[in-house]
């Protein structure tokens, strides 16, 4: 792991993320589920300080902020969820032999051992192309996933960032096709800035895992 002094967020001294980047980042919470996800979580706005914090873990693997990062994720998600296990929607292999690592991996990883719950690898990418820098049609078509194994039957799919949701759209499709019975999705960041979720849905979300 790569200890920083330096805040990932203004790129200050002090701890990543520094108090003031901290305060300046908007918590999202609950957002409106995509089909075929049963719920949707994420952490923050990703923008500011926000954006910075995960492009220095994405691009340059500065990992000083996870911690703060994978907390802020389990507050997002609501109390006594009743799920299974946790994977993640895997990055390209190109995109993985390129960094060194895989984001989403490394935060599932750390939320797991945060909300007491199994780790599984689940996923395996098809596609050889990652999503940055693509536009809005070419994301919804691109992302292409199988199943490893058969899953349990409720899940917890750990994303780094959603713009249009179709990475995770497609993870779930796959999880869904292999026997699971729900899926849920929690990230870091979310842009744009998501719409409020309905009451049904909020309703919803406190019955997690209770179908």
């Amino acid at each position: 792991m790569l200890l920083s002094r330096a805040c990932a967020g203004c790129r200050g001294p002090g701890p990543s993320p520094c108090r003031r980047c901290a305060a300046g980042m908007r918590s999202i919470g609950e957002m409106v589920a995509l089909e075929p996800l049963s719920g949707l979580w994420a952490a923050f706005s990703y923008e500011g300080a926000g954006r910075e914090l995960l492009a220095q873990l994405k691009y340059r693997n500065q990992r000083s902020c996870v911690r703060w990062v994978v907390s802020a994720m389990a507050q997002a998600l609501p109390a006594g969820a009743a799920v299974d296990a946790v994977t993640w929607a895997p990055t390209s292999p190109h995109r993985r032999r390129h960094r060194g690592f895989d984001q989403a991996e490394l935060l599932a990883r750390r939320l797991a051992r945060e909300i007491g719950l199994p780790l599984v690898p689940l996923l395996r990418r098809m596609d050889a192309a990652g999503q940055t820098g693509r536009s809005r049609s070419q994301r919804y078509g691109s992302p292409n996933f199988d199943p490893r194994r058969r899953p349990p039957g409720t899940i917890l799919v750990v994303d780094d960032v959603i713009t249009t949701g179709a990475t995770l759209q497609a993870a779930a499709r796959a999880l869904i096709g292999a026997g699971a019975q729900q899926v849920f999705a929690v990230v870091a960041g979310t842009t744009p800035a998501p719409p409020l979720a309905s009451a049904p849905q909020q309703a919803r979300a406190q019955k997690i895992g209770k179908t």
